[in-house]
């Protein structure tokens, strides 16, 4: 189980180490470009409710993984949890979650016909 610490909290907001290098990718890739966003979870420790996180580049911040081999990341997972970082309701993480240790190949992408000059076909995975 990791650790974040946020701000200038001693106490720690537990996550799981696999859970925790995700987000930190995430996080540390908003943070350098100046991006604020939020970081919200569901308490999982038997305390009821929610907690929120207002992550912006001049709060400190701190990983801190129980594991010293890191983590091997899901690509498909950081594309999902990006585009959430990315939207108005900010990024919200289930702490109980299992992230697929493997990735699924991609489909091949069909060849390009003929689309309008400057669009691009999105990427996509098998599901």
């Amino acid at each position: 189980m990791g650790h974040l610490f946020y701000g200038t909290s001693t106490e720690s907001i537990q996550i799981p180490d696999r859970l925790l290098a995700h987000i930190k990718v995430v996080v540390t890739t908003k943070l350098r470009r100046s991006e604020s966003f939020t970081l919200s979870w569901t308490h999982v420790d038997g305390t009821p409710g929610r907690s929120t996180l207002w992550l912006q580049p001049a709060i400190p911040l701190r990983f801190v993984f129980d594991s010293a081999e890191p983590e091997a990341l899901s690509s498909s997972t950081l594309k999902n949890m990006a585009d959430m970082a990315n939207s108005s309701a900010g990024l919200t993480v289930d702490l109980t979650a299992e992230i697929p240790t493997t990735e699924t190949a991609p489909r091949a992408v069909p060849a390009r016909t003929a689309a309008p000059a400057g669009r691009r076909r999105p990427f996509s995975v098998a599901a």
